[in-house]
């Protein structure tokens, strides 16, 4: 049978890499993305490698909480794999239609909405895996999450950090949570890439904090040398999490930049901060809008 799976952000860069290369191995792919033009794009590229069924583009701007949530009704499943490849970095302090500091929102609140929504269709597709894609940059993060945004200025580089830290604890408690239910949890870390996200905001020296920015000729090479690969390369960690035999049986593993488990950032399994990611989650990211109840 053919596995069915879902990649968000997959129009363009690694989620467009990934659901090629999983396009290749036969499987039925669905891309999500806010812009109808470019997932038409991405079918076309998609289909052209494809040895299964047909892709298909579904509209969302993940961004918004209500549409996560309308996105997951309309994936009607069973599904085999869930890649939250979703990711962006905002050079300024922005908030999201929900009034939520936007980097937090879009790493983290959105890939745990959806996950949490589509438990029930990954189920009935077991055994079935959840791919969140992760960032070196969590080293850089600051580990307070008693509330949406941390103390301090704001600082581009850091916040996304900050929020792909939660996601990783996050990632990393489910897969403990879903241990033996049939779906395998598993965080890809692509190593970065030069891709949409990455050209021009990992150019100022705006999105690093006051005491970086002084080694700023340091810091930018390092940035330069971390955003050279490319996408398709960037992709491998994401496609071993989401299609590879020998993860068979296993869960809560880190494919790191070299496509192979790494060990994982230590403070993303610390209990106490995954519980504060969690309550400020399901604070944030109520699996119904506020006044309505689950049926």
């Amino acid at each position: 049978m053919d596995k069915r799976v879902v990649v968000t952000a997959g129009t363009g860069g690694i989620g467009l890499e990934t659901a090629i290369g999983l396009a290749a191995l036969g499987h039925a792919v669905t891309v999500v993305g806010r812009n109808a033009e470019r997932g038409a794009r991405a079918v076309e590229r998609i289909d052209a490698v494809a040895t299964g069924p047909k892709s298909r583009f579904v509209a969302a701007d993940l961004a918004s909480l209500d549409a996560v949530r309308a996105l997951a009704a309309h994936l009607t499943g069973p599904w085999h794999v869930l890649v939250n490849n979703v990711g962006a970095m905002f050079t300024e302090r922005q908030r999201t239609v929900d009034g939520i500091e936007a980097s937090f929102a879009v790493n983290h609140l959105s890939p745990y909405l959806l996950t949490e929504l589509l438990l029930d269709q990954l189920r009935a597709g077991g055994p079935s895996r959840i791919v969140n894609v992760t960032s070196g940059s969590v080293v850089t993060a600051k580990r307070s999450f008693d509330a949406v945004e941390p103390p301090g200025g704001y600082y581009a580089f850091h916040w996304y950090g900050r929020a792909k830290l939660a996601n990783l604890a996050y990632t990393l408690d489910l897969a403990e949570r879903l241990r033996d239910t049939g779906i395998a949890v598993f965080a890809a870390d692509p190593g970065g890439a030069a891709t949409d996200m990455t050209d021009g905001t990992m150019r100022s020296p705006k999105i690093v904090s006051p005491g970086l920015r002084l080694l700023w000729p340091l810091v930018r090479r390092r940035f330069d040398r971390a955003t050279s690969v490319s996408p398709a390369v960037a992709a491998r960690p994401s496609l071993l999490a989401a299609a590879d035999a020998s993860l068979n049986g296993q869960t809560g593993l880190v494919i790191g930049p070299q496509a192979r488990p790494i060990a994982p950032f230590r403070p993303a399994t610390d209990p106490h901060m995954t519980q504060a990611v969690l309550r400020l989650s399901r604070e944030l990211a109520p699996l119904a809008p506020p006044g309505k109840v689950m049926a």
